[in-house]
């Protein structure tokens, strides 16, 4: 399954902005259980509105249940890898693929050059085709690892996954002359409904105004959705809540040209615990791809999330049964301190993510100044199963000092040859000199704490005294 969507994903690089992978897969499962997803996403608080408000409501339960529909969800490549605040679309656009319906993740390779202003309060830096074109390629890897992360550790039978499709809307754009477009699209759209949006009247009360480039903005992404409506049947539109004026658009647009109903979803936007958007605007993004944001960080976002927080995230992030996570809550209520609902889900969103392996490096590998940031208590957390040992620092205590005295060696000849065979790391640096006398800054960091690690996974921790 992996292998047959990488080959897929390769295929991006021969045929540049047209599909970038696309995989089909067939739907067994009975109406029932595709009659009770939009139900089940807002017992989770996944969707924040819809659109419109009352066909949604009662016209969109019996679309999903009559077949497989298509849930299309955009993502502009403004930076070279998603976040976390990407991650509550694509999840939704995963339930609806479990459901078997056919789902789509647009990468905006044209829209990215103009810019949506969407809960922005000054225009976007203007972006080269060559970087929009790069952080592309970025945001498909953490597509591309999310999807396959998913098929193989959250889906027991993925041949009843819906279809999938990854496309670039450069694709149909990269040949309009700019009098086209606007003669075939623009005269759809009426000035006042346009000026209306939130997101256009926001910024023109604000000091720097607005562009007409991004003013533009909402007549491209409708249509997209008009694009995907005609070639792929796309009905449903899946965003963010600061989307909800640019699908409004898209309806628009169809409903004008085709004369045929299409609905809007949101999913709520994902904030810190002060209530600050989480994302690259505001600096505090928490990206997805590994190389931004390493499996242990993102790991520790999650884990540090403050209690309140915890259940929410549970219900929002991962595939548990709403059961299950009653369960865990239920046992995180029982003993607070182990953190039990904070690990679960760190673990779960880490494995989609990063995948298990990811995960396995989350939880036992990181960097000196991830383990400088920790406390005794977070460090015992995330190497549970490790001794620890606190300890007093007499002068001149050496690395084979340390090992004996957290009992990480044997005793004799044979501890000393496994320092010096390279078997023994502190910090994660390795120790093969076993005279060599513990170093502040290396052997020692700056809050008292030493992880010694012997062969792959045999941990110790030393907290030292009297520094």
């Amino acid at each position: 399954m992996a292998a047959s969507i990488a080959r897929s994903c390769r295929s991006v690089y021969r045929v540049k902005s047209h599909a970038i992978f696309t995989k089909t897969s067939s739907f067994h499962s009975s109406p029932s259980k595709r009659s009770g997803l939009l139900l089940s996403l807002h017992n989770r608080g996944l969707l924040k509105e819809s659109f419109p408000e009352h066909a949604a409501q009662a016209e969109l339960p019996d679309l999903l249940r009559s077949g497989p529909q298509t849930v299309y969800c955009g993502f502009d490549p403004t930076a070279d890898s998603l976040h976390a605040g990407n991650l509550l679309a694509i999840v939704g656009l995963l339930h609806f693929r479990a459901a078997g319906h056919g789902i789509i993740a647009l990468l905006g390779g044209a829209t990215a050059q103009i810019g949506d202003p969407s809960g922005r309060s000054a225009e976007r830096e203007r972006l080269s085709p060559a970087t929009v074109e790069q952080n592309a390629r970025g945001i498909l890897e953490s597509l591309h690892r999310i999807f396959t992360h998913h098929e193989l550790h959250f889906c027991q039978d993925p041949s009843r996954l819906g279809r999938l499709t990854v496309l670039n809307n450069r694709s149909w754009y990269k040949d309009w002359h700019v009098l086209e477009f606007f003669s075939e699209v623009g005269r759809c759209f009426r000035m006042g409904t346009m000026l209306s949006r939130h997101s256009v009247q926001s910024r023109l009360k604000g000091a720097e105004g607005m562009s007409f480039t991004e003013f533009s903005y909402q007549l491209f992404q409708a249509f997209d959705f008009y694009r995907l409506h005609q070639l792929h049947g796309c009905r449903i539109q899946l965003g963010g809540t600061d989307q909800l004026g640019n699908i409004m658009s898209g309806h628009e647009l169809i409903h004008r040209k085709t004369g045929e109903e299409v609905f809007g979803l949101t999913v709520p936007l994902v904030t810190t615990s002060m209530g600050d958007k989480l994302g690259k605007t505001a600096g505090n993004a928490v990206w997805l791809n590994p190389d931004k944001t390493s499996p242990f960080e993102f790991y520790q976002y999650f884990l540090r999330l403050p209690d309140t927080s915890v259940e929410g995230y549970l219900k929002l992030f991962t595939f548990l049964p709403l059961a299950e996570v009653e369960k865990v809550m239920e046992q995180q209520r029982r003993d607070p301190g182990k953190r039990i609902a904070h690990k679960r889900l760190a673990a779960e969103v880490t494995k989609l993510v990063h995948g298990k392996e990811g995960c396995t490096n989350a939880l036992y590998h990181s960097n000196i100044q991830a383990l400088e940031q920790m406390s005794d208590t977070e460090l015992q957390e995330l190497f549970r199963e490790a001794p620890f040992h606190e300890l007093f620092l007499d002068p001149g205590t050496t690395v084979l000092d340390a090992c004996r005295r957290a009992q990480a060696i044997p005793e004799g000849p044979r501890g000393y040859q496994m320092i010096q065979d390279g078997g023994v790391w502190i910090n994660h640096q390795r120790a093969a000199n076993p005279e060599q006398v513990l170093v502040l800054g290396q052997h020692i960091l700056s809050n008292g704490l030493s992880l010694i690690r012997v062969g792959k996974r045999n941990f110790y921790i030393l907290k030292w005294l009297s520094m």
